[in-house]
């Protein structure tokens, strides 16, 4: 099977129902070590990329990783970003707002860690948490002192999608490629891996009873992603529902998505004038005396 990038893009414009898009799909590879195989070309190509873009010198690569708990977000990040150079890329996980962050407005903090051009920059969660967790939990609207609250409407959280929107507007004109990928898990397959966090002793640090009560929003959390997905997936700032119950698989399909983002930029290195070029052979002379 070939990963065709389109298969997973949400369309501009769309009405998304989760209940449509598959988390399991019959996988790239045929076994383990065509996976690794499949993975590590995957990862080579992106380190020469990455380099490329880096000498360029005229895009920034913005990637944001959304998903419910377990789905596997920390993995796909360092499988697929393994052989990037650590001087290129930077990783940025949001947790819970600071005092500080809550005294700013929603998309503050998060602006701050935006990537340079020549770099990627990562958001592990993202300012879409403000229109994820915050709309499941309306209650955490009091701390960011918001002047008017939603009262059962759209219009407050039609505003948030308005502000990301324009933001990203903005960064896709001034450079940034901004690809967002909402890893898609089942129900059940995130009860499996809560099940191997308890019963595998190195894997206990990964649980919190926090991700059991929030397992309890599901369906909340279903019709938030579904809201935002097809309120802010645009053609320059698209959004890609991964199929996570597979974890190498998807692995295989956001770092194809990666590639292909990249190779979209017609990137090339900078080009050396005459006179530069006659500068080097002169100093090249001079090293080979």
């Amino acid at each position: 099977m070939k990963i065709d990038s389109k298969d997973f893009r949400v369309t501009e414009g769309d009405r998304v129902d989760l209940e449509k898009w598959p988390t399991k799909i019959d996988p790239v590879y045929k076994s383990k070590d065509q996976y690794q195989k499949l993975l590590a070309d995957h990862v080579g190509r992106l380190s020469a990329q990455q380099q490329l873009l880096y000498g360029s010198n005229r895009h920034a690569v913005l990637l944001i990783f959304q998903a419910m708990d377990a789905a596997g977000k920390d993995g796909a990040i360092r499988h697929v970003m393994s052989g990037v150079n650590p001087q290129g890329c930077q990783v940025f996980s949001f947790k819970h707002p600071s005092a500080n962050e809550l005294a700013h407005d929603f998309l503050w903090r998060t602006t701050r860690d935006l990537p340079e051009r020549g770099r990627i920059g990562i958001f592990n969660r993202s300012y879409y948490e403000e229109v994820l967790i915050v709309r499941v939990h309306p209650e955490l609207l009091s701390g960011e002192a918001v002047v008017d609250p939603p009262r059962h409407d759209k219009s407050f959280w039609n505003q948030r999608y308005r502000s990301i929107r324009d933001l990203e507007k903005h960064l896709h004109a001034n450079g940034t490629r901004i690809v967002k990928f909402f890893l898609h898990l089942s129900k059940e397959e995130q009860r499996k891996r809560f099940l191997a966090r308890i019963d595998e002793p190195d894997k206990n640090w990964k649980f919190s009873t926090a991700d059991i009560k929030e397992r309890g929003f599901w369906k909340q959390y279903k019709k938030a992603y579904e809201a935002c997905l097809g309120a802010t997936s645009t053609s320059d700032s698209p959004w890609y529902v991964v199929p996570a119950d597979d974890k190498e698989n998807a692995r295989l399909i956001v770092s194809q998505i990666i590639l292909d983002t990249l190779d979209g930029l017609e990137m090339s290195y900078p080009k050396v004038s005459a006179q530069r070029q006659q500068e080097l052979q002169s100093i090249r002379k001079q090293l080979s005396k």
